[in-house]
C-alpha cells in the first residue's frame, strides 16, 4: 500500500502537492467502479449519493487549488481536504481496512484510493458547477506562483494592515497554502522579523519574500513535504524537508545564516513563530 498525506499538524501546500503527484498517476483516465463510504461524520457530512454520482465517472484530472484536492470527473469535481491529521492511500479493492479508513474510492483494473483521517477533519464534497467558485475556494488568494503574487500585491494590500506579517502572509486570502512553518522559514530567508507590522515593510524587501516564499515551497516539494510525524510520498520514504529547516522549531540553536545569533521562539497570532534576532528585522 502506497501512502501519500498525514502529519502532525495540518498538511500545508507542499503535503498537499506530493499527495497529488503521488495518487495522479494510479488514478487519472480511470473510471469509478465503485465507492465504500464507512463514515460520513467528516467536518462537513459527505454526500449519502456519493457512490451514485460517482459511478461509472472518468477521473480526467487530479489538481490542486491552496490545499485542497480537485478530482475532476467528467460530470463534476470531487473536492478533498485532508484536515489535520488525513492521508490518502492507494490499494486494492476488497483490502481489509484498518482504524480510521472512512472511505475508498474503487477504480477499474483493481484500483483503489483510500481515505484515512483519524480526527475526522478532512472533507469529501462534490460539486457539478465550478469548483473555483464553490464557496470553501471563491474567497481564496492567489497560488504563491501565480504573476499576480509580487512585491506590488503585498505592499497594496499590506498598506491598510495592522498585523504582524507572519499573520499577514499565512491570510489565505492574501496567498494560499503558506501555512506556520513555512512562514517561519521563508522570513528568515528574507531576512524579515515575522513580528514587524506587515504595512511598514518596503516593496523592496517584499519582492525578497516573494522569491523565498516560492524558493521555500519549491525545495520543500522537492523532498516530498515536511516531515512532523508519519508522511511518506510516493515512493514509500519519508519527505525530508525537516532536515532542511532553518528555524523553525531550533527555538535556542545558532542561527544558520548569521552564525552569531540564537533561534528565538514567540507566539505570533496564536502560533510558535522561530526567527533570528540577529538576521530578522
Amino acid at each position: 500500500m502506497a501512502g501519500f498525506g498525514g502529519v502532525a499538524d495540518m498538511p500545508e501546500l507542499p503535503e498537499v502537492e506530493t499527495t497529488r503527484r503521488g495518487v495522479a498517476p494510479h488514478l487519472e483516465g480511470r473510471c469509478v467502479t465503485g465507492a465504500v463510504v464507512r463514515e460520513r461524520r467528516l467536518r462537513q457530512p459527505v454526500p449519502v449519493d456519493l457512490a451514485q454520482i460517482l459511478l461509472g465517472q472518468r477521473l480526467l484530472q487530479v489538481a490542486r487549488r491552496a490545499k485542497y484536492l480537485l478530482f475532476e470527473f467528467s460530470q463534476g469535481t470531487l473536492l478533498v481536504h485532508l484536515g489535520m491529521s488525513g492521508s490518502l492511500r492507494i490499494t486494492t479493492p476488497g483490502t481489509p481496512p484498518k482504524p480510521h479508513d472512512h472511505i475508498d474510492l474503487e477504480f477499474d483494473d483493481k484500483v483503489c484510493l483510500r481515505l484515512r483521517d483519524p480526527r475526522r477533519f478532512g472533507l469529501m464534497l462534490w460539486t457539478s458547477e465550478d469548483p473555483l467558485r464553490h464557496r470553501l475556494l471563491a474567497g481564496l488568494g492567489p497560488e504563491p506562483w501565480d504573476q499576480r503574487f509580487s512585491a506590488e500585491y503585498l505592499a497594496e494590500l499590506a498598506s491598510a494592515r495592522r498585523v504582524p506579517v507572519k499573520n499577514f502572509l499565512m491570510d489565505g486570502a492574501v496567498v494560499v497554502g503558506v501555512g506556520n512553518i513555512y512562514a517561519s522559514e521563508s522570513l528568515h530567508r528574507a531576512g524579515i522579523h515575522p513580528a514587524r507590522p506587515a504595512r511598514r515593510i518596503a516593496l523592496l524587501r517584499y519582492a525578497g519574500l516573494v522569491v523565498a516564499v516560492r524558493e521555500i515551497l519549491e525545495s520543500a516539494i522537492g523532498f516530498g513535504g515536511t516531515t512532523l510525524r508519519d508522511f511518506t510520498h510516493n515512493d514509500g520514504q519519508p519527505g525530508y524537508f525537516r532536515n532542511e529547516l532553518q528555524v523553525y522549531g531550533r527555538a535556542g540553536a545558532p542561527c544558520l545564516r548569521c552564525g552569531t545569533g540564537a533561534i528565538s521562539q514567540r507566539v505570533i497570532g496564536q502560533r510558535a513563530s522561530y526567527f533570528c534576532p540577529r538576521c530578522q528585522r
